[in-house]
């Protein structure tokens, strides 16, 4: 079984949606210099040269040739940087949400590392810039996993160990935390979502909607998709017989058969052979 911290970070995730919304090369002067602006993106850049200053919900950092750094939207940001030596800076503006929920917060820091390999990072820049106005699917499945590249690359190289630790203990997803290992503990069982409500002292119309703004689908659809994933498990790995495991999801043999094609497009024992 997953710690609590563990379950819940690994279900926000799934709901994890990225989108460039800019991407671009510039060293000029004047496009750098900005005075307490709070922006609705985020920006990531790649410093490349030159040299200057960033404040950040007041706190300052001076960010130097061969950086990532990642600046939350929302925040409070002014930046610098010299006239005589102005930086050369690779960046995209992008958007991060885990269901309704921001992956990075108004308040949070600035996220800054050292790069190991520059000349990787400006490849990857300089593809996501070229492929940034053509505007078809593959073009930005492609700089969406540029981006998720980038972003892993910062938080991990700047020893942001702590991020998705951080972003699980906010008050509200600590509750929900409670919620989802409730559901892990109880799929051989059945659950109504006035009892999940009840976890989180909130009526159940309410609930749906919290429930559904982080995971991003309603709470009972969301246990019917864990149950899912628990028989797909078992199907996959165990000798158990079909009628077992739908005891194990807590359905009955009948309805859990018609569900579970529904959801897969395929019968259990189908789906069973086809994985082994």
């Amino acid at each position: 079984m997953m710690n609590q911290s563990g379950n819940l970070t690994g279900a926000l995730l799934q709901n994890l949606t990225v989108t460039v919304t800019h991407a671009h090369l510039s060293s000029r002067y004047p496009g750098w210099n900005r005075l307490n602006e709070t922006p609705s993106f985020n920006r990531l850049y790649f410093i490349d040269g030159g040299e200057g200053k960033v404040i950040l919900n007041g706190q300052a950092h001076f960010p130097r040739p061969g950086q990532l750094m990642i600046m939350p939207a929302g925040s409070t940001q002014t930046t610098e940087t010299s006239p005589d030596n102005p930086y050369k800076r690779y960046f995209c503006h992008f958007d991060a949400h885990i269901g309704e929920w921001p992956l990075f917060h108004t308040g949070n820091k600035l996220y800054i590392c050292d790069v190991a390999e520059p000349d990787a990072i400006r490849e990857i820049f300089t593809e996501m810039i070229t492929r940034f106005p053509e505007e078809n699917l593959l073009s930005t499945m492609r700089n969406q996993a540029a981006l998720l590249h980038l972003l892993a690359l910062c938080l991990e190289d700047g020893g942001y160990s702590d991020f998705m630790g951080e972003l699980a203990h906010t008050n509200g997803q600590r509750q929900l935390a409670n919620v989802l290992q409730y559901i892990e503990q109880r799929l051989t069982q059945p659950m109504e979502v006035e009892e999940l409500a009840e976890l989180v002292h909130l009526h159940p119309n309410y609930f749906i909607l919290y429930f559904k703004k982080y995971m991003g689908v309603p709470p009972m659809h969301y246990v019917q998709l864990k149950r899912m994933e628990l028989a797909k498990r078992q199907l996959s790995y165990s000798t158990s017989s079909i009628s077992d495991i739908a005891a194990q999801v807590g359905m009955e043999l009948a309805h859990f058969s018609k569900y579970f094609k529904k959801s897969t497009g395929v019968s259990p024992s189908a789906y069973r052979n086809s994985t082994r």
